[in-house]
């Protein structure tokens, strides 16, 4: 009790030394600074707190998250919450035990490779606002309610952590909190929490001193992989490891990016099935070269597109992000006679390789939508 009074009477010194803040400034300086609105401190205000004060009224289900994940999640997050080199993954390394007794034991498993969001976090309310507040990457705040409480059902989904027909809501939320894999994982039990009432004492280190003397000395490399036998378990890169970003190295090519041996296999990527069936159009001919003169969409449109589906979360329009700029990926395949096809199959298909080992999950725009960002690539991404 104690503890809280201590924490009741900071709070009111900082909320008075912040009003004797704003009443000196205006005092001494005419016109400076004015009350934040009820509108205004609204806005800010959209934090949730694990015991759910702040969440908002609505529901999501699992298979709405589903739809909302692979539009604007899923080329970030992967399809199953996987991710790749650039994202930590979000789910895996927790099973029914975990959501029995309230602790991951992974945790603790020194050989496990990885660890993922649900792994770590103690409180569903965390999953939530981080969500509100923060997704998609490229245009944080715009999911409306139910999509966030939809999402975050199908990550718990992906979990184990509630069924697949399940419906999250600000009604039942506080229930799922009972069944968060690590909900009783969070401890003060350490120094980085000072204060009374906070943890038991723990000293910080902050005063360490660097050891100089009785280094390890540096490892040499003795031996390497001899080239003939870099490729012969199998493409790494097609091994993906279960969790994490722990990914194999494409060894179908030499080390240094280059063809590999006669003996080794090429990567095929799932996209080329899809491009092996598309219709080949015919080669353009002088007046009918691929442009904006032969019925391209502008790249306005095309951008609004590519920014309605998440695109630009991943590629700039002249700079690399996590995958190739549009220039970048125009350059690379306008000149091809079946341009808009190919592009159209990659696009739909996904895939990895061409570009470095970070996957590209297949995308599930409408058609009509597809053809204007292949069109529009195919036409050199004119801006």
């Amino acid at each position: 009790m104690s503890s809280c009074r201590d924490l009741a009477r900071l709070l009111v010194a900082l909320a008075f030394g912040a009003g004797s803040g704003l009443a000196l400034a205006q005092a001494n300086y005419p016109g400076l600074g004015r009350t934040a609105t009820p509108q205004e401190v609204r806005a800010w205000d959209i934090d949730v707190r694990p015991d759910f004060k702040g969440l908002p009224k609505g529901a999501g289900s699992v298979s709405q998250g589903q739809d909302v994940w692979e539009a604007k999640c899923a080329s970030c997050h992967g399809v199953f919450g996987e991710s790749n080199q650039v994202f930590n993954p979000l789910v895996g390394g927790t099973n029914a035990q975990d959501v029995e007794r309230g602790r991951v034991a992974r945790l603790t498993d020194t050989g496990f490779p990885g660890r993922t969001t649900l792994m770590k976090v103690p409180t569903v309310s965390t999953l939530w606002d981080y969500i509100n507040r923060a997704m998609p990457w490229n245009a944080p705040k715009t999911l409306k309610t139910d999509e966030v409480y939809a999402l975050t059902a199908f990550l718990l989904n992906l979990g184990d952590v509630v069924p697949a027909d399940f419906v999250l809501s600000d009604a039942n939320i506080a229930e799922v909190q009972k069944r968060m894999p690590n909900r009783d994982g969070m401890t003060t039990d350490h120094g980085l929490w000072p204060g009374r009432g906070l943890g038991n004492g723990g000293v910080p280190d902050v005063k360490a001193v660097a050891c100089m003397k009785d280094c390890v000395a540096e490892p040499k490399v003795t031996s390497l992989l001899p080239d003939f036998a870099r490729n012969n378990h199998g493409n790494l890169a097609e091994q993906q490891r279960g969790i994490g970003p722990q990914r194999g190295a494409d060894t179908s090519q030499a080390a240094g990016g280059a063809s590999a041996t006669t003996t080794t296999k090429p990567v095929v990527q799932a996209a080329t099935v899809a491009q092996a069936s598309a219709p080949v159009p015919p080669k353009p001919t002088a007046a009918a070269k691929p442009g904006l003169s032969s019925g391209a969409p502008s790249g306005a449109q095309a951008l609004a597109l590519a920014q309605k589906y998440s695109c630009t979360a991943c590629h700039g329009m002249d700079n690399k992000i996590v995958g190739p700029s549009f220039k970048d990926v125009a350059a690379k395949h306008a000149k091809r006679p079946d341009a808009k096809a190919y592009l159209a199959g990659r696009i739909r298909a996904g895939g990895q390789g061409m570009w470095g080992p970070i996957p590209m999950p297949a995308q599930s725009l409408p058609e009509a939508d597809l053809q204007v960002i292949a069109a529009w690539l195919a036409a050199g991404a004119p801006k």
